[in-house]
């Protein structure tokens, strides 16, 4: 296959793209076609390919997340999460955001999702906000951008899906998220504070209050210990702290929250016969909800991995890679076209869509250039990060748009201050790598 055939298909890619044909449509296209005209007509091996792409221990990750992301969401974590950090932050300037960013950052820990953190915190802050009397442009852009949170800070299903495409470690992913993460959170804040420093705060610490809500948000502020502390301490694997997570969102819901274990201990049958059958309920719903989700996610992951195997089977990236390093002989030039490139991607693909897309391509052009596979996955990440936040079709603002019933412009000038803001934390992450990579260095 020339390096010529090889341009071919991100043009085929870019025109359905254009044509806003769905996501499984462009890389089935695109799939077929490669293994049709480059391939030498065997269609069957896409098959075949899918298969042996997808049978991978680390896609048990993705569902599990998303399982315990539900489960979260719809019980009582973020609930307790969110009043435990509004207590603290009483005080602050801009106390109710503030509070809403350090709820996304814990929450983002436990989920792993943008959009499962901006429903599961913004469905509570955002009237909270409106009723003290935040501007609705800044409340509802701020829980969008903290919303986004939950695709760096670890565990994160992209970053998950940037592992199974490149072969990167996933453990070393998720531990080289947390710089990042934790400096665009303190962005946030610092921002936050800033623009609202002159609002009226709220009452002084209450010992009581802040005593009482850390109490109840004891089980909350567990999971995220035991799924990252898991992790990094090497008891179990990313795919195993999966399952770790949706136990754990089980047990603290059932056990403490709704207080099944003290109904065991008294021998109080009816209360704990309620308790089981509102965690079955729950179970069901988020279930149901999971699976469908899957069942549209999979076939797309299975054909991304085909088309992955084909490429490096053919040597398109290492061809494409020649040819490029023919006119870009700059590692600086390199990362400021890719960025303008993932900047425009993202304004049009979602952050998982994106990354099946272009990961058997961008990263090794990257190793070409010096850039370490785990440090340009982040930067990769966090710069469609900003495309959940981008019209026409950034997730963040359709989602928020329906959730909220705000109007889209008033969502876009929300943002804007936020999106500023991520792309100075971009270019710091893409020139300075030990913010990535300190901690596994």
């Amino acid at each position: 296959m020339t390096a010529v055939a090889g341009f071919a298909l991100p043009v085929v890619l870019i025109a359905l793209l254009i044509l806003r044909q769905n996501i499984i449509v462009i890389l089935g296209v695109a799939t077929f076609a490669a293994y049709y005209f480059w391939g030498g007509g065997e269609i069957m091996n896409v098959v075949y390919d899918m298969w042996e792409a997808s049978n991978r221990d680390v896609l048990l990750s993705v569902p599990l997340y998303i399982l315990a992301g539900a489960l979260m969401s719809q019980g009582s974590i973020a609930e307790r999460l969110i009043k435990l950090m509004t207590a603290l932050m009483k005080p602050v300037p801009g106390g109710l955001a503030v509070a809403s960013l350090l709820a996304c950052g814990v929450f983002a820990a436990i989920s792993g999702s943008s959009i499962v953190t901006l429903l599961a915190v913004g469905s509570i802050m955002y009237p909270a906000m409106i009723k003290a009397g935040y501007p609705r442009p800044f409340s509802i852009g701020m829980l969008c951008a903290g919303g986004t949170l939950g695709i760096i800070i670890p565990p994160s299903i992209p970053l998950i899906l940037y592992g199974i495409m490149t072969q990167a470690s996933i453990a070393d992913l998720f531990i080289a998220g947390v710089g990042p993460g934790l400096t665009l959170l303190g962005v946030f804040i610092a921002y936050s504070i800033i623009v609202n420093f002159n609002r009226d705060r709220g009452q002084w610490w209450s010992l009581s209050e802040v005593a009482q809500s850390l109490l109840n948000a004891l089980g909350a502020l567990l999971t995220p210990v035991v799924i990252l502390g898991g992790i990094y301490s090497g008891y179990f694997t990313p795919t195993e702290s999966a399952a770790v997570a949706v136990l754990t969102a089980i047990l603290v819901e059932t056990l403490i929250h709704k207080h099944g274990f003290r109904n065991l201990v008294r021998g109080d049958w009816t209360n704990l016969r309620k308790t089981i059958d509102d965690m079955g309920s729950l179970m069901w719903r988020t279930v149901g909800e999971t699976s469908t989700m899957m069942g549209s996610l999979f076939p797309i992951l299975a054909i991304a991995l085909s088309l992955n195997v084909f490429l490096t089977y053919e040597q398109v990236p290492a061809q494409i890679v020649e040819w490029l390093t023919a006119y870009i002989d700059s590692k600086v030039m390199f990362l400021l076209l890719v960025n303008l490139f993932l900047l425009v991607v993202g304004c049009f693909l979602d952050a998982g869509s994106a990354i099946l897309i272009l990961s058997p391509l961008l990263p090794p052009m990257a190793q070409s250039y010096g850039i370490d596979l785990v440090h340009f996955g982040i930067m990769m990440t966090v710069n469609l990060e900003i495309g959940y936040l981008t019209p026409p079709m950034g997730l963040n603002l359709i989602v928020a748009m329906g959730a909220f019933k705000e109007d889209f412009l008033t969502i876009c000038k929300g943002v804007l201050p936020f999106i500023g803001l991520m792309i100075i934390v971009l270019m710091i992450i893409a020139f300075y790598p030990p913010l990535s990579l300190f901690l596994i260095q």
